[in-house]
């Protein structure tokens, strides 16, 4: 699959973190010209790159970076269970101003970076779709619920083509034996967003991952667009000993990993 870009200017958001170099690397030369944004300097850039520290948590700088860029890989955010304040601002409030910049600027195509974690307190035993309903494992996965909201309001409303692609454990190996089934291999990874950035649709959400023997998300969504993932966390599982706690998110789901990272919480699970 190839990706028509015309003219070629793709921002990436969160540019610096893990997935946005890897994309960088495997996708930069198909994608044309890209602009970097991120709260931190991503280092050298090649000629084909262009780097702006953006705050998506500022309208108007998000508004002003973003104006003449043909499509979005929004990745900015934050990553992981934190307090709720910064979550809401941070994952909530700056995908919205990424998204009404799009809309302003009439920009026509933002691949959004979910999460798995929008699922996690689903149980481990069958097998589950995008079409079923939320169920976040903390507050992390709440936010990024919010913000697959917005990203279908904004496609619905305003005729922006969006994907959400809800990313399992990228790792260049799975380590645990929860990664045996939400393992997202860095091959998988580039398969995942080059589906987001080339396929037809006007919204879709779908779950980036591996096409691991003991996955527990459908993979159906994701190969209407043209995402055919094809590593296996099981080639690893000589090596990965024990099964992974209830329910899908494992550790996350407990209440203490939700109550220790909020500023004015007690961390006790209570009642």
């Amino acid at each position: 699959m190839t990706i028509s870009t015309k003219p070629t200017l793709w921002a990436i958001t969160g540019a610096a973190g893990q997935v946005g170099r890897h994309l960088r690397t495997t996708l930069g030369s198909q994608l044309g010209n890209l602009l970097l944004l991120d709260i931190i300097d991503p280092g050298p850039v090649p000629p084909n790159e262009k780097s702006l520290i953006v705050d998506l948590r500022d309208f108007n700088t998000v508004h002003a970076a973003l104006e003449g860029v043909t499509g979005i890989i929004h990745l900015g955010g934050i990553a992981d269970e934190a307090d709720f304040a910064d979550l809401v601002s941070a994952n909530i409030l700056g995908t919205h101003h990424v998204l009404e910049a799009a809309r302003q600027h009439s920009i026509r195509r933002v691949v959004y970076a979910s999460s798995n974690r929008a699922t996690g307190f689903y149980p481990r035993e069958g097998t589950i779709s995008p079409e079923q309903p939320f169920r976040p494992d903390g507050l992390y996965g709440v936010s990024k619920a919010a913000a697959e909201t917005l990203c279908r309001l904004y496609s619905d409303k305003f005729g922006l083509e969006i994907a959400c692609l809800r990313i399992g454990s990228f790792e260049a190996s799975p380590s645990t034996p929860r990664e045996l089934s939400t393992w997202l291999s860095h091959d998988d990874c580039t398969r995942a967003f080059n589906a987001a950035l080339a396929g037809d649709y006007q919204f879709t959400t779908y779950y980036a991952v591996s096409r691991n023997t003991r996955r527990w998300w459908d993979l159906e969504a994701g190969t209407r667009i043209g995402f055919h993932p094809q590593d296996d966390a099981e080639n690893f599982a000589p090596e990965i000993s024990g099964e992974p706690t209830r329910p899908q998110g494992g550790a996350f789901a407990s209440p203490e990993y939700t109550l220790s990272r909020q500023y004015n919480t007690t961390p006790s699970a209570g009642q």
